[in-house]
């Protein structure tokens, strides 16, 4: 590619330490430069409701010096909703939430606290996983990155896209902080609390080492959104959930209630958490030749391969990465929220996948994602797909669409390889039942899982729905 038509920063998996990830050592010295008192040891269950337990320091000191550093937690923690237990849980028994320090970071949010993440683990071995509880998100997470390394030399960077409303009140109405559109200067006028919150957000993201790339005023009412850049996906998942610890707490000190619901107004747009994902490989990585070579002409092949995965599996993955029923009225055809045909295209937002960067650095927006979906969950979900996809070598089967799709004739889509891949779910209940057909996720997830991860959503569902549209809205915000 000529110099001259390449654009933006280039991100690898060798260079990004130096764009803001940040693993300090934990020494007595580090923690009292910065204060820290007391440290939140985090989780994010199935139903993304983030949990912590606060740890004073000088108990969290005696759990590092312990065997196997960590907490103990119910066993019920993945199928707990609202105090009701999903089918196939019960509150017998208990795991071994095994800190993993590398996740450390300060929450300057709080000041005084700091957060960590872990590992759910059987306390003592399982006869037939051993310690490894197979449930865990970041477990899975874990294993599914390790093994397109290990079988497809294959790695993968993740920066999310965090979009969110700004509320006055959530209790008896919803009301915005403002009404203003699109990157418009009236929606952060100087001295406006709304300003503030963002501003601050801002400045605590880059205290905690999160690199904050921009923030900027979105469509909808009162409606906000950060980017964060690119990390390796266990680190992505960790930054994002601190991301959304952030944006909730710093909207909270000045009386906002902020929301990552997908959508709350039927004549503005939604809420998504879109990722960019960008696929490095180790050795040679050429784009095929053959004689449908124009399929994608400007990826590699390891690109192609990850795409196409994404591509086959999207229809199941919902059930992951759009896991409530409001997540299906964001993602509707003709308002740049990704449509409902599973299909790709180079800068197309009507695309829930969007190719973008210039050849040699691209990277895919997976947009069928909003802030809903448990960070670990979806990202192993799009993850395990694509890499399944790149260790076969699998030929990408779709061209790109630079018209909707939906504005296509059924010619054009047979002629896109569109009509054969078919539509996105348009309701929850599809969505798991696709989950629950997909053979080949079911295996890299295993379908106890499945089973009870769409029991799990179930009751979800049926807990957010209230009497009137109203109250069932007003439950999401105060849920999310």
């Amino acid at each position: 590619m000529p110099v001259e038509h390449a654009f933006g920063v280039v991100y690898t998996p060798s260079n990004v330490d130096s764009y803001g990830r940040q693993s300090p050592p934990l020494t007595e010295e580090y923690l009292d430069r910065h204060g820290v008192q007391f440290i939140r040891i985090t989780w994010v269950d199935w139903i993304n409701n983030i949990r912590y337990r606060v740890i004073p320091r000088p108990y969290f000191k005696k759990l590092l010096e312990s065997a196997r550093p960590g907490v103990s937690i119910t066993k019920a923690v993945f199928g707990l909703v609202a105090l009701a237990l999903a089918p196939g849980f019960t509150g017998t028994g208990e795991y071994h939430y095994v800190l993993d320090l590398s996740s450390f970071k300060l929450a300057p949010y709080e000041p005084g606290h700091a957060t960590v993440f872990g590992f759910f683990q059987y306390k003592v071995p399982d006869p037939e996983h051993g310690l490894v509880v197979p449930y865990c998100p970041r477990t899975l997470l874990k294993r599914i990155v390790k093994r397109a390394q290990d079988e497809a030399g294959a790695s993968y960077l993740v920066g999310f896209e965090s979009e969110f409303i700004l509320l006055n009140a959530t209790k008896s109405q919803i009301v915005p902080v403002n009404e203003a559109d699109w990157s418009v200067s009236s929606k952060m006028p100087s001295g406006a609390v709304e300003t503030t919150v963002m501003q601050e957000i801002a400045v605590k993201l880059a205290e905690a080492g999160i690199e904050l790339q921009m923030y900027h005023a979105e469509a909808a009412p009162g409606q906000y959104e950060v980017v964060t850049g690119p990390l390796p996906p266990l680190e992505a998942a960790d930054a994002l959930v601190s991301t959304r610890e952030t944006i909730h707490n710093v909207a909270s000190k000045y009386g906002l209630r902020a929301t990552f619901a997908p959508r709350l107004y039927s004549t503005s747009t939604g809420s998504a958490a879109h990722a960019h994902i960008s696929v490095h490989k180790a050795g040679p990585n050429k784009a095929p030749t053959r004689a449908d070579d124009d399929l994608g002409p400007t990826m590699t092949q390891a690109e192609r391969s990850f795409l196409q995965g994404v591509l086959t599996h999207a229809s199941a993955l919902c059930a992951l990465t759009l896991p409530t029923r409001y997540s299906y009225a964001r993602v509707v055809d003709g308002v740049w929220s990704g449509g409902t045909y599973v299909s790709w295209g180079t800068e197309q937002r009507e695309a829930p996948v969007r190719l973008t960067g210039a050849q040699g650095q691209h990277h895919f927006e997976v947009r069928f994602i909003d802030g809903t979906a448990s960070p670990h969950l979806a990202l192993a979900g799009v993850l395990a797909a694509g890499s399944e996809a790149l260790v076969r070598g699998a030929l990408l089967t779709s061209r790109d669409c630079a018209t909707p799709v939906a504005l296509m004739s059924e010619e054009q889509r047979a002629a896109h390889g569109v009509q054969n891949a078919g539509r996105l779910p348009l309701t929850l209940e599809q969505a798991r039942k696709n989950l629950a057909a997909d053979k080949e996720l079911g295996a890299v997830f295993g379908d106890d899982f499945v089973e009870k991860y769409n029991g799990v959503n179930a009751l979800l569902e049926k807990i957010l729905t209230a009497d009137t549209e109203e109250a069932t809205v007003t439950k999401l915000v105060n849920f999310y």
